[in-house]
């Protein structure tokens, strides 16, 4: 890309040159308080530019943060657009897909990288026999519903794009990195600058 066409690209959304909120570093309680703080400063009025490195973190922490720009959306109608710079990995990528890709961005260079849940877990079994099947089946369930959780995730981020959401689902696996020049082509952003 020559500087020319990157200046005329820049050009046509002049906010992204300075985001209202500005996270970087790993997607955790602190992401999130600086997030609401930020957000808190932020101007009132106009669109709301959030722009985020991350190597991912906790993607409950990153649903939230989605969370509060959705209804910061849905109940001012305020427009939000997303900038992802550098690497926006797993809980990163989970924030932006509270973003529609009509409203999502990538600095050149900049990948993302998603991959299915994961979780370390043990099942410690002791007592009376017919008290074990209920501790299973309780482990059973919290996997059953994490499962749907990463589910709404991945549809959430495809939405809009060509990427369907069963190629996510089987390239998620694996951890799929995905370019910003592909992620523009297959419609994940709008708009690389």
């Amino acid at each position: 890309m020559t500087d020319l066409h990157a200046a005329n690209i820049a050009s046509k959304y002049p906010l992204l040159a300075l985001p209202h909120i500005q996270l970087h570093g790993a997607v955790d309680d602190m992401m999130y308080a600086r997030f609401k703080t930020q957000l808190a400063g932020a101007p009132q009025d106009g669109p709301l530019v959030v722009s985020i490195t991350t190597l991912g973190g906790d993607p409950e922490m990153g649903r939230a943060m989605g969370d509060d720009i959705r209804l910061l959306r849905n109940y001012t109608g305020r427009e939000t657009l997303f900038l992802g710079k550098v690497a926006v990995y797993s809980a990163g990528a989970t924030f932006m897909a509270a973003f529609p890709v009509e409203k999502r961005f990538l600095t050149r260079g900049t990948r993302l990288m998603l991959h299915e849940r994961l979780m370390t877990s043990s099942v410690q079994l002791s007592g009376p026999l017919t008290t074990l099947p209920a501790v299973l089946k309780a482990k059973l369930h919290e996997i059953e519903e994490s499962v749907k959780i990463q589910e709404e995730g991945f549809r959430d981020i495809v939405r809009g794009s060509s990427v369907t959401f069963e190629e996510l689902r089987s390239k998620a696996p694996t951890n799929w990195y995905i370019e910003a020049e592909e992620a523009l082509a297959r419609g994940l952003v709008l708009d690389v600058i």
